[in-house]
């Protein structure tokens, strides 16, 4: 039998259930995200760690080590790229890029292919065993490094090339060799410590932004607009509409007849001096939305409200059209929340949220 409310209805638990649907669904995706991006930075972090190489990992190479050498990496299938126009790279720097954007397997303009082989990362040197010879780059001897961010090209200038020259890796494989010769490159000038720092940060920085389990929607938080095919969406346009039409019917002049102007006799209307009427601060909020229930919330279009639902990480653009911002709002990372002055920020669920406004009061909700 199914559970109806006090009045007999039923749409009220047909909402609530489909809301908490909708709900675990997003949770569970923000969670697997979270979680694979979180498994990832540790991976790295226990890389950056243990990573050492070794001599033995270079059997089988045409390549001889020198004393004391030892391979990190290797990928076979790698092109060796060259600069038509040699331009001055920017200096090599020890930053993670965890994140890379999809990388397309093409040529940036200007740059050609003119050998392939494979790529071998050392604690000394980055080196391309190719069908024509062999290219080296000497960690100590590196002025510039430069890795396309539209394609998994790396370019490099050494002290003793006039030419820049580089590597086109596998697309799949662009991000781990980024990361091995950002590795390597920092080892040989002792500063793998600053690698390891800067994924801790990294890591206690994504731990941060940890979905949260989504609050149990209720009967009784369901609205009268969820009845109405789009929702608040809908309300929202039939409101502006019911707006727009008197205002449009105002102000268009109706054909006016001869014999309605012989028999219209015009009324004296007072004198009066016109003032001008100040702009407001925000826009009215239609008559729909003012009926909804916000739990003390402004009136707002964006059906953001105090009563329970969803956090909201990405606000509409319009948001401090119709609350009060704190001042750098949009500097903010986290989730909406209203402080304890009634201001609201971008910084919940961060250990500073509403500082300098006297700490969080609630969390707005969509």
């Amino acid at each position: 039998m199914a559970m109806t409310d006090s009045t007999g209805t039923t749409w009220r638990y047909t909402w609530a259930r489909r809301q908490n649907e909708r709900r675990r669904r997003s949770y569970r995706d923000a969670e697997r995200a979270w979680r694979r991006r979180d498994d990832e930075l540790r991976r790295l972090r226990g890389l950056a760690v243990s990573l050492r190489g070794s001599a033995a990992a270079g059997g089988g190479l045409p390549l001889a080590l020198s004393p004391g050498e030892a391979v990190l990496w290797t990928m076979p299938g790698t092109q060796l790229v060259e600069v038509r126009h040699t331009g001055v790279l920017p200096a090599p720097d020890l930053v993670v890029e965890p994140d890379l954007p999809p990388l397309r397997h093409r040529l940036p303009d200007g740059v050609r292919v003119t050998d392939a082989g494979i790529a071998v990362v050392t604690n000394r040197r980055l080196v391309l065993v190719g069908g024509r010879g062999r290219r080296d780059w000497a960690y100590g001897k590196m002025t510039g490094l430069s890795h396309d961010p539209a394609a998994p090209v790396t370019l490099i200038g050494v002290l003793d090339r006039r030419q820049t020259s580089g590597l086109l890796l596998p697309q799949a494989a662009a991000a781990e060799f980024r990361f091995v010769l950002t590795l390597a490159f920092a080892d040989a000038i002792e500063q793998r410590a600053v690698v390891v720092a800067q994924l801790d940060d990294l890591i206690a920085e994504h731990a941060e932004a940890a979905p949260f389990r989504p609050a149990i929607a209720t009967p009784g938080q369901a609205r009268i607009s969820g009845r109405i095919p789009g929702g608040r969406r809908t309300v929202a346009v039939v409101a502006a509409l019911t707006l727009a039409v008197p205002a449009v019917l105002l102000e268009s002049d109706p054909p006016v007849t001869p014999e309605v102007a012989v028999a219209a006799t015009p009324a004296a209307a007072p004198s009066r001096t016109a003032k001008p009427s100040p702009s407001p601060r925000r826009p009215s909020p239609s008559p729909s939305v003012v009926r909804e229930r916000r739990c003390g919330a402004p009136a707002n279009p964006l059906g953001y409200d105090y009563c329970g639902g969803e956090r909201i990480r990405k606000p509409d653009h319009r948001v401090c059209d119709w609350f009060d911002c704190v001042p750098q709002f949009w500097a903010g990372r986290g989730y909406l929340v209203q402080c304890a002055d009634g201001a609201v920020s971008l910084t919940g669920g961060r250990a500073t949220a509403c500082a300098g406004h006297d700490g969080v009061r609630r969390t707005v909700h969509s």
